[in-house]
């Protein structure tokens, strides 16, 4: 009986070759594996495409802003937003706002805002305006957008998410408050890692007497309230402090709360990793104890640990927020999201002025892509798991 042979399949026009694609999977380094299956959570994209573009922001803040946000304007408080038109009576233009009519209502003595067609405003990008000093290294006045210095306006200025009680334009401020609520959660997290990884790869690397200390003080920590804690040890620092001193200790003070979790991660992954082939090798050519720990068994483990770090950023920004929001955290002159939001404590000011609520749409868009690139990177973080 004849044995035949089927010849197989070629490749369509535009695909790759099986055999090409495992090879360049078998040669991948972790990190490749890591951003070809991260790549592939859509939701992830998403995630970390919004966190960039927050970051960038945050980076940039004082030229994205159009305005200084302590500058406020007595003739213009309380403005609700004001949209941007592309047409006028039919005809297609540059982007422009319409002037504003302040009136008050005879009965209820409350003064409102009702746009103008008669007063074009065209928006201009790279204008003068305010100055600043940029990263506080050199002085400028150059914006974003904003108003054409030339034209006679007014007073007025374009109002894109309206001003608060004091007419301070809260696109600004939110601008503003991005890079304070962001850089918050970073170093935040940083302190974290720094005191998660030494804390749990003591505890689990070493054992013994350090495992049983650090696990009784990582348990008492856990077994604490978390958001009682927080008010009193933050209603406890010194009313004097400056900004940036109270910028400082809360940072310091939300991490030290909360590294537990991380260093629970690590020293489960420790003592699961120290009886590995590859440590017993080290071991066995006489490595040394931190070199075995930072040059072998914590690479191994890497990607978890951002995965962690990333899903732990959004705690920070919250608890930040929400100290705020309660008067413990940052104050005026600070701007954070959490400082905003405390306008919005006054339920007949938001009634009067709904929009004094939106840096609460940026925290929960911020935490929401946070959780996504998170969720993503801790699927992706197991390159051989289906």
């Amino acid at each position: 009986m004849a044995i035949t042979f089927e010849p197989t399949k070629p490749a369509a026009a535009g695909e790759i070759e099986p055999e090409v694609v495992e090879e360049k999977v078998l040669i991948a380094s972790q990190w490749q594996l890591m951003w070809w299956r991260f790549r592939k959570h859509q939701l992830a994209m998403v995630g970390t495409s919004v966190v960039v573009l927050f970051y960038v922001v945050g980076i940039f803040c004082e030229f994205l802003a159009p305005y200084d946000p302590g500058i406020f304007e007595r003739n213009f408080t309380f403005v609700p937003p004001q949209p941007i038109h592309f047409f006028h009576e039919g005809k297609l233009r540059a982007p422009f706002i319409y002037g504003l009519e302040r009136t008050r209502d005879p009965e209820t003595y409350l003064i409102t805002y009702e746009p103008d067609p008669e007063q074009i405003y065209p928006i201009r990008f790279w204008v003068e305006g305010d100055p600043y000093k940029m990263w506080g290294l050199w002085n400028t006045n150059i914006h974003f957008f904003g108003l054409d210095p030339e034209a006679d306006t007014d007073g007025l200025r374009v109002h894109l998410l309206g001003t608060d009680r004091l007419g301070r334009d809260m696109l600004s401020r939110i601008i503003y408050g991005t890079r304070i609520s962001l850089s918050i959660g970073l170093l935040g997290v940083f302190i974290q890692f720094v005191l998660g990884v030494l804390l749990g790869g003591i505890s689990g690397y070493f054992g013994g007497v350090a495992d049983v200390v650090i696990q009784r003080l990582i348990e008492f920590l856990m077994s604490l309230p978390t958001i009682p804690l927080w008010m009193g040890l933050s209603a406890a620092l010194p009313r004097d402090w400056t900004s940036v001193q109270r910028y400082f200790s809360i940072v310091i003070l939300l991490a030290l709360i909360n590294w537990t979790g991380l260093a629970r991660v690590v020293r489960g992954r420790f003592l699961a990793v120290r009886q590995e082939d590859f440590v017993m090798a080290a071991r066995l050519q006489n490595a040394r104890e931190m070199r075995i720990i930072f040059r072998h068994m914590l690479p191994s483990f890497f990607s978890h640990i951002i995965a962690s770090l990333t899903l732990a950023i959004p705690g920070m920004i919250l608890a930040e927020t929400s100290l705020s929001f309660l008067g413990l955290g940052l104050r005026p002159p600070t701007i954070s999201w959490g400082v905003l939001l405390q306008e919005a404590q006054n339920l007949q000011t938001v009634a009067l002025a709904p929009w004094l609520m939106i840096p609460a749409l940026f925290v929960v868009v911020s935490i929401l892509s946070f959780n996504f690139m998170g969720d993503g990177l801790r699927d992706a973080a197991d390159p051989y798991s289906r």
